[in-house]
């Protein structure tokens, strides 16, 4: 039995990505070579940089003045990196989740940081609404999607500042407009590609504005001019990202994506709603079209770990929710097809009969 992968990340990939990317591990362009060891700088590999950058930019209709470029480290990097850069005296954040608290940890090593709101007294179980942007700060820090507790931003916000966005677990998931923001990263190890890969997507204007001096390798510039290739890039990932990005085009591009993501995520919540054994955790207004977070509902708890092997027997894989918070977590990115979700419905609809 194939198990079904709801696994946060690395999570799910698209069966091209998977076979596409081992064919060029064993030989990469008929050369006889593996793609883990040819060079990032001979033309075959330049032309996969390439065209991953060219069907980055056409799938999201990057404007015009940005530019895409890919890093190692995560978006834990990104979490002083972008401060490093842009951080001159004031920044403010929006605190939803356990990465928007690392992130604005880090930023706190670089100046004065303003947390606009927070959810965390509720367990950041919704997304903050009313709250006020300094028109003073250099930007303004979002996680767009909350992996661990299973919130998400559904729309573009407005900011009168530099709009800077961690996107780690909902790029390409859901049509945006990038021209409102000045900076977009992630780890790609959700939608896009194996982990060892991250992506930003930066405003040209917004760079080289602060007083302090950047160490070389955390300078968005020093990769902007070298194309991603200032030191050996994660080969790898970026050429499964390559692949994953011809199979998103192939099928209808991000409108398609939303369209389904969304007929999916609809599915399985009404599932957690109509059954006496599940509840959801997020606000139902704000609840992740990526990561759905449920637990055992009142008087039930005893029967999560029942849940979670009966769950494993039916070959449904990475349920578990995140160390940090328990019960369930089903991840439900692009690669999922909806018969994965289905399979994860009836299990929860036979459980439930089984436990009347």
């Amino acid at each position: 039995m194939k198990k079904i992968n709801f696994s946060a990340g690395p999570s799910i990939l698209p069966q091209q990505t998977i076979e596409e990317t081992a064919k060029a591990i064993l030989d990469f362009n008929s050369s006889t070579l593996s793609l883990m060891e040819v060079s990032h700088r001979g033309k075959d590999f330049i032309a996969v940089m390439d065209e991953t950058i060219a069907l980055f930019k056409e799938l999201l209709n990057v404007p015009e003045g940005y530019s895409v470029i890919f890093l190692g480290g995560g978006a834990s990097l990104q979490f002083c990196m972008v401060p490093f850069n842009l951080l001159e005296k004031k920044a403010a954040y929006l605190n939803t989740g356990t990465w928007a608290s690392k992130a604005q940890k880090e930023a706190k090593l670089f100046g004065e940081v303003i947390e606009v709101a927070s959810s965390k007294a509720d367990n950041f179980s919704y997304i903050p609404k009313d709250y006020t942007i300094p028109a003073d700060a250099d930007y303004f820090h979002i996680t767009t999607n909350n992996t661990i507790f299973g919130t998400e931003l559904h729309t573009d916000l407005d900011s009168p500042v530099p709009l800077i966005a961690d996107m780690s677990s909902d790029i390409f998931s859901r049509v945006i407009d990038v021209s409102k923001y000045g900076l977009i990263y992630g780890g790609a190890q959700k939608n896009l590609a194996p982990a060892g890969l991250t992506f930003v997507i930066v405003k040209d204007e917004i760079l080289g504005k602060v007083s302090r001096k950047i160490p070389t390798m955390l300078d968005y510039k020093t990769h902007i001019e070298n194309e991603s290739m200032f030191n050996t890039p994660p080969v790898v990932p970026i050429y499964a990202a390559m692949q994953t990005l011809r199979w998103l085009k192939a099928n209808g591009g991000v409108p398609a994506m939303e369209k389904k993501n969304k007929e999916k995520a609809a599915l399985l919540y009404a599932e957690i709603d109509r059954n006496p054994l599940f509840v959801g955790t997020a606000a139902k207004e704000d609840r992740s079209i990526m990561n759905v977070c449920f637990v055992m509902a009142k008087g039930h708890e005893e029967k999560e770990a029942d849940f979670s092997k009966f769950a494993v027997s039916k070959g449904l894989d990475g349920l578990k929710g995140h160390r940090s918070v328990g019960g369930f977590r089903a991840s439900i990115y692009n690669a999922m097809p909806v018969e994965g979700v289905q399979a994860l419905i009836d299990a929860m609809k036979e459980f439930e009969k089984q436990n009347a």
